[in-house]
C-alpha cells in the first residue's frame, strides 16, 4: 500500500453448505420447533457434522415433542446436500441425538433473577435473570445502506449470490459448500474507495473445468455484487486458487454449531464478545443481549448521532439488569460518548425480559438468519435492524446534554 494514510480491511462469508453453517442451521432449526410450540422453553442445542454422520446435543427444557432426526435431514435436504456428487446426502446420513434438560443451577438464576429472589423487586420484567454472565458488542456504521461494514456487508451478497445462481441452476456444476472474502481500501479519513482482493472458493461437480468455473463465478458472482464506482483495474480476483474443491461440505471437513461467530455478526470490524447464537434461546444473552446492542448501535447512527458506535452490554449469571454500559463512538459522535451512554439507558430496557419483549424474540425466527448473517439482515425485517428509536434518542441526548 503506496497510498499515504490508506489500509485495507477484509471480510469474509460463507454459504449455506459451509459445514459450520449446516450445523447452526440444524440448531437453529430445533430452536425454531420447539418455540413454535413452546415459546417459553429452554433451548441450548448444539450440532455436529462429519462424513456421514450428523450428531445433536445439548439441554432442551420444553413442554412439547419435535422430532429432531427429521428437522436435521429436511435442513440438509434443503440446503443442497441430496446426493452422494454433492458429497453429503440427508436422506442416508445418520442422525444421533444426546438431549438432557437444563441444568437446575442455570434454571435457578433464569426463572427467578438475583433481583427478585433477594427482595429488591417483584416486577415482571425483573423476574427473568441473564441466562449466563459475559459481555456482548453491537456495531453499526454509515458504510452502507444498512448501516454495516462495507467488507462484510459484500462478503455475504456475494456468498448469498453463490449460492442463489446454484439453486436456480445459472451455474449448474456448483455444489452447496463455499466461501467469500472481500478487501475494502480506506481512505484517511477511515472512508471505502476501492475494493482491492475478492477470493471466492466454491465447490464443484468433478467434471467441470477449473477455466469454466471462473469465468462463470467472475461474470455471474462477482461483478453483479461489487458496486461499479469501487472497481478500478488493479482489483485483485482470486476462484478457486488451489485449483480443486469437488470434495466439500462434512466430508471435506467437520462443521460445528458457533464456529462462524466473526461471520455471523460485523466481519471482525468490530469486537466480539466470544458468544455464539445458533441454538440458543433468547433468555441467553449471548444471543438477545448482542441483538439488542445492534439495535442500540443503529438507532444511534440512523440518528446522526455518529458515523460508527460500538456498543457493549455485560450480564451476570441470574441478573436481570447489566453491570455495565459502554459506548464508543470512536471520535465520531456529535455528543460525548457519556451522554450518549446516559440516554441508552434511558431510551432501552436492558433487562432480558424486556429485550425479549421489545425484540419480540420468542417467536420462530432463528433458522433464517443462520446463514448470511444475524446483523443488517433488512431483508428479513427482524426488530433489531429497526430505526424507531431515533426520535427518543435525540431527545433523551438533548436532554442529557442540557443537565451536564
Amino acid at each position: 500500500m503506496n497510498t499515504k494514510g490508506h489500509y485495507l480491511f477484509t471480510s469474509e462469508s460463507v454459504t449455506e453448505g459451509h459445514p459450520d453453517k449446516v450445523c447452526d442451521q440444524i440448531s437453529d432449526a430445533v430452536l425454531d420447533a420447539i418455540l413454535e410450540k413452546d415459546p417459553g422453553a429452554h433451548v441450548a442445542c448444539e450440532t455436529t457434522v462429519t462424513t456421514g454422520f450428523v450428531s445433536v446435543m445439548g439441554e432442551i427444557t420444553a413442554d412439547c415433542y419435535v422430532d429432531i432426526p427429521k428437522i436435521a435431514r429436511d435442513v440438509i435436504i434443503g440446503i443442497g446436500y441430496n446426493s452422494h456428487e454433492a458429497s453429503f446426502d440427508g436422506n442416508t446420513c445418520a442422525v444421533v441425538t444426546s438431549i438432557d434438560a437444563q441444568s437446575p443451577d442455570i434454571a435457578m438464576g433464569v426463572n427467578q433473577s438475583n433481583e427478585v429472589q433477594n427482595g429488591l423487586s417483584d416486577s415482571e420484567i425483573d423476574r427473568i435473570g441473564a441466562g449466563d454472565q459475559g459481555m456482548m458488542f453491537g456495531f453499526a456504521c454509515n458504510e452502507t445502506e444498512e448501516l454495516m461494514p462495507l467488507p462484510i456487508s459484500l462478503a455475504h451478497k456475494m456468498a448469498k449470490k453463490l449460492a442463489q445462481v446454484r439453486k436456480d441452476g445459472i451455474i449448474p456444476y456448483l455444489q452447496p459448500d463455499g466461501k467469500t472474502q472481500v478487501t475494502v481500501e480506506y481512505d484517511e479519513n477511515n472512508r471505502p474507495v476501492r475494493i482491492d482482493t475478492v477470493v471466492v472458493s466454491t465447490q464443484h461437480s468433478a467434471t467441470a473445468a477449473l477455466r469454466q468455473i471462473r469465468a462463470d463465478v467472475i461474470e455471474k458472482v462477482i461483478m453483479p455484487t461489487l458496486p461499479a464506482e469501487l472497481v478500478d483495474n488493479r482489483l485483485k480476483i482470486f476462484v478457486n486458487p488451489t485449483g480443486r474443491f469437488v470434495v466439500g461440505g462434512p466430508q471435506g471437513d467437520s462443521g460445528l454449531t458457533g464456529r462462524k461467530i466473526i461471520v455471523d455478526t460485523y466481519g471482525g470490524y468490530s469486537r466480539h464478545g466470544g458468544g455464539a447464537f445458533s441454538g440458543k434461546d433468547p433468555t441467553k444473552v449471548d444471543r438477545s443481549g448482542a441483538y439488542m446492542a445492534r439495535y442500540i448501535a443503529k438507532n444511534i447512527v440512523a440518528a446522526g448521532l455518529a458515523d460508527k458506535c460500538e456498543i457493549q452490554i455485560a450480564y451476570a449469571i441470574g441478573v436481570a439488569h447489566p453491570v455495565s454500559i459502554f459506548v464508543d463512538t470512536f471520535g465520531t459522535g456529535k455528543a460525548a460518548d457519556s451522554i450518549l451512554s446516559d440516554a441508552v439507558g434511558k431510551v432501552f430496557d436492558l433487562r432480558p425480559a424486556a429485550i425479549i419483549r421489545d425484540l419480540d424474540l420468542r417467536c420462530p425466527i432463528y433458522r433464517r438468519l443462520a446463514a448470511y448473517g444475524h446483523m443488517g439482515r433488512t431483508d428479513l425485517n427482524v426488530p433489531w435492524e429497526k430505526t424507531d428509536k431515533v426520535q427518543p434518542l435525540l431527545e433523551a441526548v438533548r436532554e442529557e446534554a442540557a443537565q451536564g
